[in-house]
């Protein structure tokens, strides 16, 4: 599986990558899957934040580092 080495704003993880990164939890990811959408392939599309991603805001950087803390599998952040 590639990985990717960064999360966007606006990120697309196909159904083997969802499944990898163990997306989605309904019990962890209340607040993402507000706001992911399930693609015909099985993939899903996941918007970080309601606006578009500002590394200004610190509500912003905060809900990117609680994205990193969840999935720590992107950008190789876990344990081999």
């Amino acid at each position: 599986m590639r990985r990717s080495n960064n999360l966007g704003w606006l990120s697309y993880w196909s159904a083997a990558a969802a499944k990898a990164i163990g997306f989605p939890d309904p019990a962890r990811d209340a607040e993402l899957l507000k706001r992911a959408r399930r693609t015909p392939s099985g993939g899903w599309v996941v918007q970080l934040t309601d606006a578009p991603l500002d590394l200004d805001n610190p509500a912003h950087l905060d809900a990117l580092k609680r994205a990193y803390e969840r999935f720590p599998q992107i950008g190789g952040r876990d344990s081999p």
